[in-house]
């Protein structure tokens, strides 16, 4: 038995001499300095040109986080005023309810009701004004910060 499998065998290494031989003398090949030369150029060239998607990957990542930040900080500063305004309306309500306990006559109850009813509609018309001139500000330094963002990121490359 070990005959017909040194047989085999010897077999095989006939049938893959030409192979063996082929990749014997590509293992002594030698390379042209000009492909080498390519190959380097090509590499730093790969190099210089992942550093500057690192780099502009920072620059987005930045400008995601400052837009993250400033949304997170405008709505808390959304959420203060709306806790704010209805304290206020709490406290105004219930300083009406005392006005209005401490009228003598249906007359008098008539006219802080009617004064409450002025004071509740002036505010309302005030926190509709500011929320307003809010929102347009909130707007337009959204649109600028996200015009500086995007020279920022893309200022580079254009």
């Amino acid at each position: 038995m070990p005959t017909e499998t040194n047989s085999v065998l010897n077999g095989v290494k006939e049938a893959f001499a030409p192979v063996t031989e082929a990749f014997t003398k590509l293992q002594n090949l030698e390379v042209p300095e000009a492909a080498r030369e390519f190959v380097k150029k090509q590499a730093e060239a790969a190099k210089t040109r992942a550093a500057d998607a690192y780099a502009g990957s920072e620059k987005v990542t930045n400008v995601i986080e400052t837009a993250v930040a400033g949304s997170v900080t405008e709505a808390a500063k959304i959420s203060r005023n709306i806790q704010q305004a209805i304290y206020q309306d709490a406290e105004a309500f219930f300083a009406g309810i005392d006005k209005l306990a401490s009228a003598k006559s249906l007359s008098e109850a008539a006219q802080i009701q009617s004064d409450m009813v002025r004071a509740r509609g002036e505010l309302f018309v005030s926190r509709a004004k500011a929320t307003t001139e809010y929102l347009g500000k909130l707007v337009t330094d959204g649109a600028k910060t996200a015009q500086d963002n995007f020279a920022k990121v893309y200022g580079k490359t254009a």
